[in-house]
């Protein structure tokens, strides 16, 4: 851990040896003094990595390290904002120079004298170091420890290794058992329960037998609510009401953000009063929250369920005080079980060399039954190979020396800390920042990836992209079992992840050790101490953050703060007590106008005020010029100031906001830019920005040569020269949205050249044809075309795309038939079909879109019967009719009389069909 932030100053030392020699002068060969020292102290380092838990001289050795680090940093950084000049023209420019020299003279006297101070600080942790690298040659000789070890993982098995979730073992019998409970019985509301330690697999199986199909049919509505310990009864029943209405469809009534507690549990109460609906409470902690939310949930007598998993018997016996026979205890694996599912994870071919037998099983005996343990330490061994005893022999007898006593969930804490003990260097940090999320939390793959980047945990590697080399760490984590995939999208892309309870709070307990974060929340008396990044979670009391040491803060997060007014002490206190802020993620806290405050944080890097109701950014945002990351998603902000252009650093800018509108499309919402923007080199990500009548805005982004995603509106037919021109230089564009000024305005787009890593491509507004370049967009997996009014049969030129797998075509043919012909849409997944005015006849051929899994058709009103061949998708799960006129299904066809037996579902206007209920 002490080896990544050593590295991270070095860059920061190195950096400011090359850069800023005039200023530095003075003191510049201290710098390089210090910097050599730390490169010697960061080689022992990475030997020693790992090594500290069980050695306390080391670790306190460690943190000396890592204390001193901190102070350089802090010392170079305080200087920076002593140095910096806010921009000014004219005479005041000139005066500005020539006084300059003079006003900072105090300023370079106090930080060469702590320069000195600190050289002094590091010589002595030198020598310190010199002392234990003696020591460690010497009881390395004596066998106590080895001092090498080498940080190269390479996962032998690739893809094999990333198991589904529903491929565990030993939850086949438990599942057909709880399935049953569902189903069955009589009329009236029932509870079920599962009850268990954690990392017992509560959870999983309680997701198996909620998706399972029996399930999944038997109930017209269904919602997944994580409860956890510190929840919000009104974030959780709103997350509830979300789930429901888009299941059935339906956008969430607007008058829902403002209710009360009360008023919301009559909401859900009148939804499902006449509805057979099945909701799953996961991670309930105490009778109290099932006291919050039983009575939201309706007693009727449709056949209604609810399933609660918890660590707690007495909770489980309160939820089902009138069916106590529904509580299951969920058992640890049997050793057979426990066995298949080791040798799945640690073996590549799912198999165990006889000469490991004997040692596999001993440490299979340690981890008593519990799934994530063996998931955790088989991710371990698998990682060392089947060729040496010895190393597994090591772990053994790490786990043996460890693992005392029979209390199961600190052996599973054991192991699990065993799993991180033994990550490379560069991804401790980036685990470590999972601790900063709430329980239970869904974590954002962008998000992710964005802070990890911003912190500096990120190293930079010849031939890729920091988002390259973060998304490599993802796999790495992965691989390992450490943090789990909860959202992937349609064309396979994986978008959210979550941590398990029970590594989240070993983590927590190594970032406060390592005074790495602090997160304050109800539970907390108070939040103070030396950490370098503060994640407050539902709760802003000033007491808990009185005694954090705001100076040494270089990240804020907040989740869940019900209320931050504009004049909080935390706001207020942005501009001078948090001086060196460089990450400020005020995502969940409600905010009505832009902290002034902010602007004033040198050396800030990443600002999210995402979902805030701001509709307003002031000019001297030009201020930040470090800033990376602007995330404005979902804000009222309309038009950014000229001073934009002076955020060259900036490589994510993020402001738009969907509405929906009567026809039930989202609409997509961007900004205006008020000056020039082609000097934001760096960006990466444009969304989404308005192009002006002078083509200025197209222009400019033609010299955006690092962009990845693009989102283009208000489009006019004469801008299609401009527009073709700027887009052939973007070759690294993996995501294109273009929209027409109004849907009754042409987008000329023949000319386009699109580059060949485009994934995405969104067109919305008239084409005349669709362009010639369509049919040779052989990386393209979603493709979705709007209000394009095309003549002519799109199908033709997008059957034989081969990794297309959605397609959606929305107001964008004004033909009478559409075909898909033999072998056409190989991988295609989802298929809308939305408001094709003219439509009467859809014919599927055999052999036609084998993968496709839904297929949606929403108002076309002129369709004169179902397509007759439907039956032929083999791989058809569900059917989505919404819109559609009523005497479709009182005709003769094979939709109605007799449902494949691969379709589970089939959705009229919204709800579920009786036939097949």
């Amino acid at each position: 851990m002490a080896d990544g932030v050593v590295t991270f100053l070095l860059n920061k030392l190195s950096l400011a040896i090359e850069e800023e020699e005039y200023l530095l002068r003075g003191f510049r060969e201290e710098l390089k003094h210090i910097r050599d020292e730390l490169e010697s102290i960061r080689a022992f380092l990475r030997v020693a990595d790992g090594m500290e838990e069980r050695d306390p001289e080391l670790k306190v050795w460690v943190k000396q390290v890592r204390d001193v680090a901190f102070d350089i940093e802090d010392a170079l950084d305080e200087y920076a904002i002593s140095l910096a000049r806010p921009p000014e023209r004219g005479v005041r420019s000139y005066l500005q120079r020539v006084t300059f020299p003079l006003k900072t003279l105090t300023a370079r006297r106090r930080i060469a004298y702590r320069i000195f101070s600190i050289k002094a600080r590091v010589l002595g942790v030198s020598e310190r170091h010199q002392r234990y690298r003696y020591k460690s040659r010497v009881t390395e000789q004596h066998g106590s420890w080895s001092a090498s070890r080498d940080d190269t993982w390479v996962d032998p098995r690739g893809n094999a290794l990333l198991l589904e979730e529903s491929e565990l073992i030993g939850i086949e019998k438990p599942r057909n058992l709880l399935v049953g409970w569902l189903i069955g019985g009589d009329s009236k509301l029932e509870v079920a329960s599962i009850v268990g330690m954690g990392g017992l697999g509560k959870t999983t199986l309680a997701k198996k037998v909620f998706d399972s199909a029996a399930v999944k049919n038997h109930f017209a509505s269904h919602a997944w609510v994580a409860v956890s310990r510190s929840f919000d009864v009104e974030d959780l029943l709103r997350d509830m009401i979300e789930q429901l209405f888009e299941e059935m469809k339906l956008p969430v009534p607007h008058g829902v953000s403002t209710m009360n507690v009360d008023r919301l549990k009559a909401f859900i109460n009148a939804v499902l009063r006449q509805r057979r609906y099945l909701i799953v409470l996961d991670d309930l902690w105490s009778s109290q929250a099932w006291e919050f939310i039983q009575f939201a949930l309706p007693r009727n007598f449709y056949g209604s369920r609810i399933m609660v998993t918890t660590r707690v018997a007495d909770v489980a016996l309160c939820c089902c005080i009138e069916s106590p026979d529904r509580v299951y205890y969920l058992q640890p694996l049997a050793p057979q079980d426990s066995w298949v599912l080791f040798c799945k994870r640690a073996f590549p071919g799912n198999s165990c060399p006889p000469h490991l037998e004997d040692i596999s099983w001993q440490i299979l005996a340690q981890c008593g039954g519990l799934p994530l343990a063996i998931v955790a330490i088989s991710g371990v061994l698998a990682t060392r190979g089947t060729s040496r005893v010895d190393e597994w022999e090591s772990i053994r007898h790490n786990l043996s020396h460890e693992l005392q006593g029979n209390d199961r969930l600190i052996n599973l804490r054991k192991i699990l800390s065993l799993g991180f003990s033994d990550l490379p260097y560069y991804l401790k940090s980036c685990l470590l920042y999972l601790s900063v999320f709430p329980e239970n939390h869904i974590i954002g793959h962008n998000r992710l990836v964005r802070l990890w980047i911003t912190e500096g945990f990120v190293e930079e590697n010849e031939g890729e992209t920091l988002e390259e080399v973060a998304e490599r760490y993802l796999h790495e984590l992965r691989s390992r079992s450490l943090i789990q995939v909860a959202r992937v999208t349609t064309e396979g892309r994986i978008n959210a992840y979550w941590v398990h309870d029970i590594l989240r709070e070993i983590l927590l307990t190594k970032t406060k050790d390592q005074n790495f974060a602090k997160v304050s929340n109800p539970m907390t008396a108070k939040c103070s101490g030396d950490a370098r990044r503060l994640a407050i979670h539902c709760s802003l009391a000033n007491t808990q953050l009185s005694k954090i040491n705001a100076v040494r803060l270089r990240s804020l997060l907040v989740f869940g703060v019900p209320d931050l007014p504009a004049n909080s002490s935390l706001l207020l206190s942005l501009g001078n007590e948090f001086k060196l802020l460089e990450v400020l993620d005020l995502t969940d806290a409600p905010l009505d106008v832009f902290p002034n405050e902010i602007v004033r944080l040198y050396h800030l890097k990443h600002l999210s005020l995402r979902g805030k109701k701001i509709n307003r950014i002031p000019s001297t945002i030009g201020n930040l010029q470090k800033l990376e990351i602007l995330d404005l998603k979902n804000t009222f902000v309309s038009e950014l100031p000229a001073s934009i252009q002076r955020l060259r650093r900036l490589r994510h800018l993020l402001l738009y906001r969907y509405e929906v509108g009567l026809d039930l499309y989202y609409r997509k919402y961007g900004f205006r830019a008020g000056a020039r923007i082609g000097g934001l080199v760096s960006l990466q990500k444009l969304c989404c920005i308005e192009a002006d009548r002078e083509n200025r805005v197209i222009m400019d982004i033609g010299s955006m040569k690092q962009l990845t995603k693009l989102n283009l509106r208000n489009l006019r037919r004469e801008d299609r020269n401009a527009l073709c021109s700027s887009i052939q230089n973007l070759s690294r564009l993996q995501v294109l949205s273009l929209c027409s000024v109004d849907p009754a305005e042409v987008i000329d787009i023949e000319q386009l050249t699109p580059p060949r890593s485009l994934q995405r491509l969104y067109l919305e507004g008239r084409l005349e044809k669709l362009p010639s370049w369509t049919s040779s967009l052989y990386s393209v997996a979603r493709l979705y075309l709007r209000h394009s009014r095309l003549q002519n049969d799109p199908l033709e030129s997008l059957e034989a795309l081969p990794n297309l797998v959605e397609l959606q075509l929305g107001d964008a043919y004004e033909g009478e038939s559409l075909c898909f012909r033999r072998g056409g849409f190989p991988r295609l997944k989802l298929l809308w079909l939305i408001k094709l005015k003219n439509l009467k006849w859809v014919t599927m051929e055999e052999d036609t879109m084998p993968s496709l899994e839904k297929l949606t058709l929403r108002r076309c009103e002129s369709l004169k019967e179902m397509p007759p061949d439907i039956e032929r998708l083999s791989s058809l799960k569900v059917i989505v009719f919404d819109g559609m006129p009523g005497e479709l299904f009182a005709r003769q066809n094979p939709a109605r009389d007799a449902k494949p037996s691969h379709l589970s579902k089939v959705f009229v206007n919204d709800g579920l069909w009786t036939r097949y209920v």
